[in-house]
């Protein structure tokens, strides 16, 4: 559908934004609510498998860190217990991580189809329990003499663990706490079994972590399941819109379709129609102008001029509707050739003097000298020039002028601009006028008759030949159409050639 540019804007189709807007709120409202009847967790489930997949990428993004520090614990673990101590709480803990994290791998690998999120789920809590108690088996490491240094490393150790795992499970519910609380307990157990202030404060320490921690985790799950909503509800918008995108280039190509078909079948019409009109043309001529002999009553040469003039005004119609189907269909070809644009808005300016002089409106001409020719169809050059002039001149009242102007454009192309001191157009009425058959409410008011077709006509002719169509119009102070012809239209002035003298040829030979 093409545009038209004016003053106010590119006018274009429009979208009842709020009715999709609530169409799309309520099948979102309905989808979430049926799954979440189907989820094990109150969340969608295809969430539940995201929040999954989340929390196995966590575990396996950080393969390196947790054994590197596990063994520098070891490592300073033999300070105060034997090697062979520190070695097997060593490999408890690559052990269990090594299950964890090969559970994380197959789950990452597996197919959401085959997956059964419920046993899945089970899997790695239980792997994430006993990596969390090979942890918490650090405080129950005999040390020497209760001293106070050997429980502040293990103190700081375990509080730090608590920080990576809440940080890698906080996703997700069940791991989060299975892989916390167990090092808790562990912590506060071994400090109240030891008893003093200082223990009986790490212990309140441990706990008082504990909370912050799932209170951690609980952000970290929600800011999960908020990215996965975002990301779903992205999804749907591409798709609604693929699929509208879909659904309007089908309407158009139908409205295409229907569009050249109803110009065609008007373009027959017409054609059917100017047959008989011409003969009541001829014959109301004939008995308008009493050719034949006087008529028995005045009355029927009243009669005779009504019918003919009834009868040119329909032909006019005809004609403009035919001019307009052939452009719509595309079947109007352009007999393109050198033409004057000056001249041609002369001749059209003189053609229309009369009926400006009998309404008082003066025609004022603004023309740029020697202007080169334009390469354009002469006929449809005039069609334009007359139909501007002809609506200038039905809306301007008397006393107006009206200016017609050619010139060159910006851009090097050349321009017709007609600008009236009239009526006016409302801005809410300007894409009315512009449409086939539209009117504005000043032109159904006047008495003077016509079909709204002069400018849908101009604009399609205009855009034949690659031009552009502007309008601007203010209510009570007149309307100014302009419209330009492109650069590759302008034809350029060969130089004169140059004639060899005969001596020269001469001489050359």
């Amino acid at each position: 559908m093409s545009q038209v540019r004016t003053k106010h804007g590119i006018y274009g189709p429009d979208l009842d934004k709020p009715e999709a807007s609530r169409q799309r709120e309520l099948v979102s409202h309905i989808r979430q609510a049926r799954e979440r009847l189907t989820s094990n967790t109150g969340s969608s489930p295809t969430f539940d498998y995201e929040i999954m997949l989340i929390y196995a990428s966590n575990q396996l993004g950080a393969p390196l860190f947790i054994p590197l520090f596990g063994t520098a614990v070891a490592i300073v673990l033999t300070i105060w217990v034997p090697i062979s101590v520190a070695l097997i709480w060593l490999s408890s803990i690559l052990v269990s991580q090594g299950i964890l994290m090969s559970l994380c791998r197959s789950f990452e690998k597996a197919s959401v189809t085959d997956l059964d999120l419920k046993v899945w789920r089970s899997k790695l809590s239980s792997a994430e329990f006993f990596y969390a108690v090979t942890w918490a088996s650090l405080a129950l490491v005999k040390m020497p003499d209760h001293n106070p240094e050997t429980y502040v490393f293990i103190f700081a150790t375990l509080i730090t663990i608590l920080a990576i795992r809440t940080m890698l499970s906080g996703v997700l519910d069940p791991a989060i706490y299975i892989g916390t609380l167990p090092i808790t307990i562990a912590i506060v157990a071994t400090f109240l079994g030891i008893g003093g202030v200082i223990y009986y404060a790490m212990a309140g320490i441990t706990i008082g972590a504990q909370f912050y921690f799932l209170l951690i985790s609980r952000r970290l799950f929600d800011s999960a399941y908020t990215m996965l909503s975002f990301r779903a509800e992205k999804e749907v918008l591409i798709s609604e819109l693929e699929q509208v995108n879909a659904l309007s280039d089908e309407a158009r190509r139908r409205a295409e379709t229907a569009n050249i078909s109803k110009s065609r079948f008007l373009a027959t019409m017409s054609h059917e129609l100017r047959t008989p009109l011409n003969a009541i043309l001829g014959f109301s001529e004939v008995m308008k102008s009493e050719i034949l002999g006087p008529h028995s009553s005045p009355k029927y040469a009243e009669y005779a001029s009504d019918i003919h003039s009834s009868g040119e005004h329909l032909l006019n119609l005809i004609n403009e509707i035919l001019d307009l189907s052939r452009v719509e269909a595309g079947e109007l070809e352009l007999n393109e050739d050198a033409i004057n644009l000056v001249g041609v808005v002369e001749d059209c300016v003189r053609l229309v003097e009369l009926r400006a002089t009998e309404r008082g409106v003066s025609l004022v001409g603004q023309f740029e000298p020697q202007m080169p020719k334009l390469w354009s169809d002469e006929r449809a050059v005039r069609q334009i020039a007359l139909n501007l002039l002809s609506n200038a001149i039905k809306f301007t009242p008397n006393g107006g002028t009206i200016t017609i102007s050619v010139g060159w454009t910006e851009g090097g192309g050349q321009y017709l601009g007609v600008r009236d001191t009239g009526v006016g157009i409302p801005e809410e009425e300007i894409p009315q006028v512009l449409t086939s058959f539209g009117q504005g409410s000043h032109a159904q008011k006047i008495a003077e008759q016509g079909a709204g077709l002069g400018l849908p006509i101009v604009i399609g002719l205009v855009e034949l030949h690659g031009g552009t169509f502007d309008i601007q119009s203010e209510l009570r102070e007149g309307t100014e159409i302009i419209i330009t012809f492109p650069r590759k239209r302008v034809m350029k002035a060969l130089p004169p050639v140059q004639e060899t003298a005969p001596d020269t040829i001469r001489g050359a030979a």
